[in-house]
């Protein structure tokens, strides 16, 4: 079989070269003509899947090595009778890493403490479920509020939007629907914003247009009290200089961009697309990954447990080093801009999880150990 892959999908050669023969291409520009006698056409979130690309073409199966599926027309495929996957829940944990990290950062730079804290959870699924665990840990109190979920039943401890607005801060995980009962286009809009507490703290790392970013630009300019982090904008690649020059931490859609997520990405469309031709399964993600190096803190415990924690979480990944990255960006001419916001992407160094992560410390680890193994760390 042929298969077409976006450059982008970590190990999608080896892991597929059971299946048939693979060529890699940018998924940003990928045209018709390029996929038209393939097999399989494996692709990320910055590939548009639709008709206008498939139509024609002798494309069976389709794996986006993504959590999420706003890129693509599924019911296209499905009226052509095309197999499609997605990876749910790989990137989740390295996604609620990236709050984590952020708020460590920020408690740092304005000096509060996160235990105590309230967060609003916007969207409980396998992101903001895992944030929820991860900011538990830290002594966070956490409200929930998913109407799909909360309409599923199964749960009592949701909150209404309005409840959750009331939090010192706020993070959004949510799929990009535009669409149903519950659309998220733009869910964060003018009159959402206005309601943001005093000092509240907004993160983003769901997608782009879940946040009307001119919106968040008015309020931005007019309330200094306000921090934002964005991980994702409207527009990508081509996103508002002007905006990431406002927010806090800006970051380029990199927030699930852990090693370990990606390639749990790629072998879930890998089993899809061996199940789905019936063969068999000849690749996985354990052959590939080792544990992350060993972090010796011994002896180097200073300040109080939630420093020496931030401590410890800044060394396994610090976002100020994405932010930096992504704001050298605007030292370039704006027509290269958009081409440096791909690149980051991909060339985006190793990033390990802090579930791959051992920490030595002194005996007893008493708190500081009960509060890195709730973040996913392993303690020794």
């Amino acid at each position: 079989m042929k298969i077409i892959a976006d450059e982008n999908i970590p190990c999608v050669q080896q892991a597929f070269a059971s299946l048939g023969e693979v060529s890699l291409l940018p998924g940003r520009g990928l045209q018709a003509e390029q996929v038209r006698d393939a097999d399989i056409l494996l692709v990320r979130s910055v590939t548009r899947v639709d008709a206008a690309l498939l139509e024609g073409s002798s494309v069976r199966f389709v794996g986006s090595a993504t959590i999420g599926f706003d890129h693509v027309d599924r019911d296209y495929l499905q009226q052509q009778q095309i197999g499609f996957a997605t990876a749910p829940g790989s990137n989740a944990t390295s996604a609620a890493e990236y709050v984590v990290s952020a708020l460590m950062v920020l408690s740092e730079q304005q000096g509060f403490e996160l235990a105590g804290k309230t967060v609003g959870i916007i969207g409980c699924g396998n992101v903001g479920s895992r944030v929820r665990q991860k900011l538990s840990a830290l002594g966070m109190q956490c409200q929930v509020n998913d109407p799909p979920l909360q309409a599923g039943g199964g749960h009592d401890d949701f909150v209404s939007l309005d409840e959750v607005l009331q939090a010192d801060i706020v993070t959004v995980h949510v799929p990009l629907t535009r669409d149903g009962r519950y659309p998220t286009f733009h869910l964060v809009n003018g009159a959402f914003l206005e309601r943001l507490q005093p000092g509240a703290i907004f993160i983003n790392t769901s997608r782009g247009s879940v946040a009307d970013n001119r919106a968040l630009e008015a309020l931005l300019a007019s309330r200094d009290d306000v921090s934002v982090v964005l991980d994702v904008w409207e527009g990508e690649p081509s996103i508002s200089t002007s905006l990431l020059q406002q927010v806090d931490l800006g970051t380029p859609h990199i927030a699930g961009y852990s090693y370990d997520g990606k390639l749990r990405g790629t072998e879930m469309i890998y089993r899809a697309a061996s199940e789905y031709f019936s063969q068999p399964v000849c690749w996985q993600v354990a052959d590939v990954l080792q544990r992350a190096a060993t972090m010796d803190m011994r002896s180097r415990e200073t300040g109080n447990d939630l420093a020496v924690v931030r401590a410890i979480v800044l060394c396994a990944y610090d976002v100020r080093q994405d932010d930096a990255r992504l704001r050298a960006m605007l030292s370039l001419p704006a027509a290269e801009r958009a081409s440096a916001f791909d690149r980051l992407r991909k060339d985006y160094p190793v990033r390990r999880e802090f579930t791959e992560a051992t920490v030595q410390l002194d005996e007893p680890a008493g708190a500081i150990g009960e509060l890195l193994s709730g973040l996913g760390f392993a303690v020794e």
